[in-house]
């Protein structure tokens, strides 16, 4: 930590290899169940040979495949007509609109997902989405509520579910436990985005193990909406767009510099906040003091004393005028951990115009 606007907290990343590789389910998520042992007969392999030539020499004359339907999973969602032949667009449940689906449970084990967080919520609350609706990642670190027959419960969106169709939420065992009796293992809901949720504390950063001055991944937490764009710059240079990877990390291939960094987030909704003072320092959560909305971490509140003064001298010291230095050193608010350090510099704004919708249980 170089200029204090962050503090470190060491934590394991059960996340994508350092070396960059992407597409790699998080931990406690199930994979795709792969095929067991085929056997291959000489007359179905030259048959499937033939195939294959026929189909690719239909191509190549410019006639169309049969095969003209989405693959089973990639239903449109409700309310969405699709064209024949028409795959439906992946993108996160952002808005106000209500889908209506099914539910079913797991256990992620504790651990924090395919979108890489180094652990569940500390609540257990949580969801997993289909791949059309995690979106490669887009949908991480936002809210669903989803009701159901006993209630609503509000879910992070943490991790993705391989075999689930779009409007099939897979919820931790207690999120279910909210809405449904587990008993019943699946039931009928509907959902919809939490659109700035309460925030439980300021933005937080992670560096990568394995990132550098050549080669910059963080990951992002803390948020509330659905991210839109992570931008960083060293110094007073240039910001520079980072690319975001389905298993949650937000890249810059060709490095950032040594650090520290200024970080620029917008979420989905147009809020903008730059957090200052993130370094290099692979393995650890920096927590910042910026809010990404709602204005900056406060400072701790003293309320008035209603109490007569003490006729201790040392237990009534006298008081000046806060500077704003003095402000953001103060003690940080109950949710925090109390270790976070004032942020040097902080800036918030509001993106006025709004982007377009990008798109087993045990």
């Amino acid at each position: 930590m170089t200029d204090g606007s962050v503090s470190e907290e060491s934590t394991g990343d059960p996340g994508p290899a350092p070396d960059g590789s992407v597409g790699r389910p998080g931990p406690g998520r199930r994979r795709a169940r792969g095929g067991g042992r085929r056997r291959w007969l000489a007359a179905g392999g030259v048959a499937a040979l033939a195939t294959v030539l026929g189909l690719s020499l239909a191509l190549r004359s410019g006639a169309a495949p049969a095969c003209a339907a989405a693959p089973a999973g990639l239903a449109a969602p409700a309310g969405v007509a699709l064209a024949a032949g028409q795959m439906p667009l992946a993108a996160p449940p952002i808005g106000g609109a209500v889908h209506k689906g099914k539910a079913t449970f797991y256990d992620s084990k504790g651990a924090g997902g395919n979108c890489s967080y180094p652990s569940a919520p500390a609540n257990r609350l949580y969801v997993a989405l289909g791949p059309t609706e995690y979106s490669a990642g887009a949908a991480c670190g936002g809210y669903l509520d989803v009701t159901g027959p006993r209630g609503t419960v509000r879910v992070l969106i943490m991790d993705q579910c391989p075999e689930c169709a779009p409007g099939h939420v897979d919820l931790s065992r207690e999120a279910f436990a909210r809405i449904a009796d587990p008993v019943q293992g699946i039931v009928g809901v509907s959902y919809r985005a939490a659109v700035d949720p309460a925030l439980s504390g300021p933005l937080t950063f992670r560096i990568k193990e394995g990132a550098s001055q050549y080669w910059f991944a963080a990951l992002v937490a803390e948020h509330g909406n659905p991210l839109r764009a992570v931008e960083v710059r060293q110094g007073s240079g240039a910001w520079r767009t980072a690319a975001r990877q389905d298993y949650n990390y937000w890249l810059i291939d060709s490095g950032a510099g040594p650090g520290p960094y200024a970080v620029r987030v917008t979420d989905v909704y147009g809020h903008r906040v730059t957090a200052t003072g993130v370094t290099m320092s692979p393995g650890r959560v920096q927590r910042s003091t910026v809010k990404m909305y709602g204005g900056s971490a406060p400072a701790a509140r003293t309320a008035p004393s209603t109490r007569p003064p003490s006729p201790r001298p040392s237990a009534t010291p006298s008081r000046t005028p806060a500077s704003p230095s003095a402000v953001a050193s103060a003690a940080p608010p109950a949710p925090q951990d109390g270790t976070g350090p004032p942020a040097l510099a902080a800036s918030s704004a509001s993106d006025v115009s709004r982007p377009v919708d990008c798109a087993a249980r045990s």
